[in-house]
């Protein structure tokens, strides 16, 4: 399983750097877990967007679904002038409204998921845990074959963040705020809250993503490093992780 990073700014793009989105691959077959802002412009320096038939969404707030009706309109004109011919699946919480606007596109379905939730995509199998967020919003855990990759999405800190990544061997975890902010009220991790959940899983690799556009960057890794998992690093777009 390789996943490769397509962008991990939190709350808008930057040049050249999209908020959250990131391709799942393993032996050809692609699935992309969120679609926020820029990262359709980003993905397609790797693969051809009608070679995608998946997008699993966390939830709906902009920096994590912005492209998505850009990539509804792409799967509808290229099905139209025959480049693709098979559906665009989207996943997400429940949603009568996005349910509409996905369904409404000729060429794409919707389908919802909850933390009861087991998704077989291809290779992959999706688990969902609710966050804390100001939303509805979802951590997934994607298995394939022996390999796990756990996605925290936009959460504050929680204990059964712990069990729920325990031993993955990528742990990709939000990292919205420097130590010393409170995160409760934004639904956001801290950076020593982040390391918290790194080292307290044990998981093997761990990537802070959702990051701020202020303050040194550096400092975030610092204080979760601090925590006691050192094989902590920052995303970066097109980084690419093998499991």
């Amino acid at each position: 399983m390789q996943c490769r990073i397509i962008g991990m700014w939190g709350g808008f793009p930057k040049q050249n750097g999209p908020t959250s989105g990131y391709l799942i691959e393993h032996q050809g077959y692609t699935v992309m877990v969120d679609c926020g802002s820029g990262v359709l412009v980003k993905a397609q320096e790797y693969i051809d967007l009608n070679d995608i038939e998946h997008v699993v969404l966390s939830h709906y707030h902009y920096d994590h679904n912005a492209d998505i009706g850009a990539y509804l309109y792409s799967r509808l004109v290229n099905t139209q002038i025959g480049r693709a011919d098979r559906v665009l699946n989207i996943y997400g919480p429940e949603s009568e409204s996005f349910r509409k606007e996905v369904e409404g596109i000729i060429g794409s379905r919707f389908e919802s998921f909850d933390a009861t939730t087991s998704l077989t995509l291809g290779p992959f199998r999706f688990e969902f845990k609710k966050n804390a967020h100001t939303v509805e919003a979802y951590a997934m855990k994607i298995t394939c074959e022996d390999k796990v990759l756990v996605y925290t999405s936009d959460t504050m800190f929680t204990e059964d963040l712990i069990s729920f990544a325990l031993e993955a061997d990528l742990l990709i975890a939000e990292c919205s705020l420097y130590h010393g902010t409170d995160g409760s009220r934004m639904g956001h991790m801290t950076s020593k809250e982040a390391g918290i959940l790194a080292h307290r899983s044990h998981a093997k690799k761990v990537l802070l993503t959702h990051l701020p556009h202020y303050g040194n960057l550096q400092d975030l890794l610092a204080d979760a490093k601090q925590q006691g998992n050192r094989n902590v690093h920052l995303a970066e777009p097109g980084m690419l992780i093998e499991l």
